[in-house]
């Protein structure tokens, strides 16, 4: 199958009970752009893929508690992964968002990469991954 659109190839759909804040965690931390938006959701779409936040009801957000800072979700049985030019850039994100990337020291190296896990403003997991230097 030929793709004639140049069209993201991967995607992602995050629920959130705050999405203007969990939007600007991934628009900040993955240089994503915001392509479209509306009252239910905000698309944000770089390199080959796209992160879909979604809002949740009001009715069933108002039954969500997210602690200040956010309680990490490490229930989950998924964690998405990123491929990032600088963690530092993701955690200056993170920092200004209200989400956490654990510190540098904290790293494992794994196939190429230096990988840390953090989440964003409202606790989900998410893995980021930089080119080790050589």
């Amino acid at each position: 199958m030929s793709h004639k659109l140049n069209l993201p190839l991967q995607g992602l759909v995050i629920f959130a009970k705050n999405k203007e804040k969990v939007s600007a965690f991934y628009q900040q931390a993955l240089s994503l752009k915001l392509e479209e938006s509306d009252k239910t959701h905000d698309l944000l779409v770089g390199q080959g893929h796209e992160v879909v936040i979604h809002a949740i009801s009001k009715t069933y957000a108002n039954s969500i508690e997210i602690a200040s800072p956010p309680v990490p979700r490490d229930e989950t049985p998924m964690k998405p992964t990123f491929v990032v030019e600088d963690l530092e850039v993701v955690r200056a994100a993170a920092i200004a968002t209200g989400g956490h990337l654990k510190p540098l020291k904290q790293a494992w190296r794994f196939r190429g990469f230096v990988v840390l896990d953090g989440w964003d403003p409202e606790g989900n997991i998410v893995q980021f991954k930089q080119v080790e230097a050589a």
